[in-house]
C-alpha cells in the first residue's frame, strides 16, 4: 500500500509541478519588458488619434481671456498670474506675468483709483509706477515695479496687496492704466 500511494503522490507532484510551469509561461509571456514600469490607467491609455499628426498650437500668449469683458482694460488673471493691457478694440497690446500678493482681489471689474511715481512698498522694498485698483480688508491693491529688478516672494505671514511685474512691464502699464481705466480680475 505503501508503494501505490508514493506512486500516486510523485503524480500528483508531477501534475503541480507542470501546472505551475504552465501559469509561469503565461505569466511571462503577458509581462512587459519593463516589469518596473507602472502600469497604465485608463487617463493613460493610448488615445484614438493618430501620433504622426501636426501637433496642436501652442496657446496664443496675446490671447485674453474670454470672461473679462470688453473694451479697452487691464485685465489680472490670478490663476494664471499674467495681466493683458487690452485696447479698446478688445486685442492684448501686452501681456506679461507677475508676481502676486499675499491679497488678492475678488474676481470683477475695478477702477484705477490712485498712482504714484515712486515711493516704499508696504513690504520695505523701493517700487515704481503703481498703479493702484482695490482694497481687500483695509489693503490696498495694486500693480507696482520694484526699482532693484526684483520679483520676490511675498511673505505670506504678512498682508501686502502688492502684484509685482518687471520694470519694463511696470513702464507699459503706467503709461496704459490711468486714473479710471477698468480693470478686470479674472480667476
Amino acid at each position: 500500500m505503501a508503494r501505490s500511494s508514493s506512486g500516486f503522490v510523485a503524480g500528483l507532484t508531477a501534475a503541480a509541478l507542470a501546472a505551475v510551469a504552465f501559469l509561469a509561461y503565461q505569466a511571462s509571456a503577458n509581462a512587459p519588458a519593463d516589469v518596473s514600469a507602472k502600469p497604465r490607467t485608463p487617463a493613460a491609455a493610448p488615445s484614438a488619434e493618430p501620433t504622426g499628426g501636426p501637433k496642436p498650437k501652442p496657446k496664443d500668449p496675446l490671447a485674453v481671456p474670454g470672461n473679462s469683458g470688453s473694451g479697452a482694460r487691464v485685465v489680472y488673471a490670478l490663476s494664471e498670474r499674467r495681466v493683458w493691457l487690452v485696447d479698446a478694440k478688445g486685442q492684448a497690446t501686452h501681456t506679461f506675468s507677475v508676481a502676486p500678493s499675499t491679497v488678492d482681489p475678488k474676481p470683477g471689474a475695478y477702477k484705477v483709483t490712485s498712482r504714484s511715481g515712486s515711493v516704499t512698498g508696504s513690504d520695505g522694498v523701493k517700487i515704481e509706477h503703481v498703479v493702484r485698483f482695490a482694497t481687500v480688508d483695509d489693503v490696498t491693491v495694486g500693480f507696482s515695479a520694484a526699482v532693484d529688478g526684483s520679483l520676490p516672494t511675498p511673505d505670506p505671514t504678512r498682508k501686502t496687496g502688492g502684484i509685482r511685474m518687471k520694470r519694463a512691464d511696470g513702464d507699459a502699464m503706467w503709461t496704459f492704466a490711468a486714473i479710471g481705466a477698468k480693470v478686470v480680475v479674472v480667476a
